[in-house]
């Protein structure tokens, strides 16, 4: 891919096509409680992810995506967490390497436009940490994920902070030369910041 810019402002927002579905925390919820958080805030989540091209450590970020979430403290076994990312979105700061990644040997968006992930299991590890396991469909592919999450409660207004590492050819993500891992290489290392308010 081209050597990139400097990436331009960020602006999350949600995209409607479903009803609010890393990121994240969370299938079949409970009726709201008191204490239970259903609302993302875009504007103050973020999707950012990092890798490696010829050596050179390189960033890149989703300008929108999409996120349900149902997540109770109190009983996060029961929480949920399904998220959308539009492929469109990526942006690695280069108007010709955003194009560029749509090709079918990236993301090969016109055929799979938009990355999907959805939990399976919240798991309380204490001090307020959790895992978030789940699966990521990328590319009509779906591979198992877990994540180390970390909740930290403002009110009425809780922030789900994580991240975890995928392998790109996992995915098929770069295929013929850059399928070189030795050009790219194979570990994307995902970031995640999801404020999340109550009802």
């Amino acid at each position: 891919m081209p050597q990139p810019e400097p990436p331009p402002r960020f602006e999350a927002r949600p995209l409607g096509a479903l009803a609010l579905v890393a990121a994240l925390a969370l299938g079949s919820a409970p009726a709201a409680s008191a204490a239970e958080f259903t609302r993302i805030d875009p504007a103050a989540s973020e999707i950012t992810f990092a890798y490696t091209q010829m050596g050179v450590n390189m960033d890149g970020r989703f300008t929108r995506f999409d996120a349900q979430i149902a997540f109770d403290p109190a009983a996060p076994e029961q929480g949920r967490a399904v998220l959308e990312l539009p492929l469109a979105a990526i942006d690695v700061g280069f108007a010709d390497a955003n194009s560029e990644v749509q090709d079918k040997a990236w993301f090969d968006v016109a055929q799979f436009p938009v990355a999907r992930f959805e939990s399976s299991r919240i798991t309380a590890l204490g001090d307020n940490r959790f895992e978030l396991s789940g699966t990521l469909t990328l590319k009509g592919t779906s591979h198992p994920i877990s994540a180390p999450v970390t909740w930290t409660g403002q009110g009425t207004r809780a922030v789900f902070e994580g991240s975890f590492s995928l392998q790109r050819a996992d995915y098929a993500i770069g295929e013929g030369q850059w399928s070189d891992f030795r050009l790219v290489a194979n570990e994307v290392r995902v970031r995640f910041r999801i404020t999340a308010l109550q009802p």
